[in-house]
């Protein structure tokens, strides 16, 4: 093989590997059929059955939570703010990847788990730090772990805030966890269907 063909070869394969990681940055493109999910991001069934054994969670729970959280966007964030009506100066909160965790309690689960490698933005340790979250809800505010209504909002108001009722104040939020309730139910009607 000349030099000029290796290097064609090898441009094409770098380019191949790229539009691979691009894609894999994309979110699922059917987001209501947990089966397209796993048949787009087949590692994803791994990660998800891996926490199930850890923390004892449904898949479909978890895939929920991140479905009403990022959409499954790998780096998502909450809006941004701006300063002077049109200078960005941050974010809303320092929630950001898979599971919007924020960073203080990214660091309690990472202090607790002994993962302080763990990465928001990885599907793996996401599914992880959701089974391991909702597990401390259990313990603190005794939510089954098949209650995906009330794991989400002690996921979104935090233990104290579930505890004190915070979600009542919130017109808004009721109605959400009961979304993430349905998505719960139909990804796992759906699940053992799946290849």
């Amino acid at each position: 093989m000349t030099l000029s063909r290796r290097s064609a070869v090898m441009a094409i394969l770098l380019l191949s590997a790229l539009a691979s990681c691009v894609n894999q940055n994309r979110p699922p493109t059917q987001q209501d059929n947990i089966c397209a999910i796993l048949d787009q991001r087949p590692g994803w069934l791994n990660d998800l059955e891996r926490t199930q054994r850890q923390w004892g969670v449904h898949p479909a729970d978890v895939m929920a939570i991140i479905w009403k959280e990022s959409s499954f966007r790998a780096r998502a964030r909450t809006r941004r703010t701006y300063s002077l009506g049109s200078i960005p100066s941050g974010y809303i909160s320092s929630a950001f990847g898979f599971s919007q965790a924020l960073d203080g309690t990214w660091e309690w689960y990472q202090d607790e788990t002994n993962s302080r490698g763990a990465r928001r933005q990885s599907f793996r340790d996401a599914v992880d730090f959701i089974g391991w979250y909702m597990n401390q809800s259990l313990q603190r505010n005794n939510i089954a772990l098949d209650d995906a209504e009330n794991q989400y909002l002690a996921y979104h108001e935090g233990h104290t805030g579930y505890a004190r009722g915070s979600y009542r104040l919130k017109s808004w939020l009721p109605p959400v966890a009961r979304q993430v309730q349905r998505q719960a139910d139909l990804y796992r009607s759906q699940l053992p269907y799946c290849r």
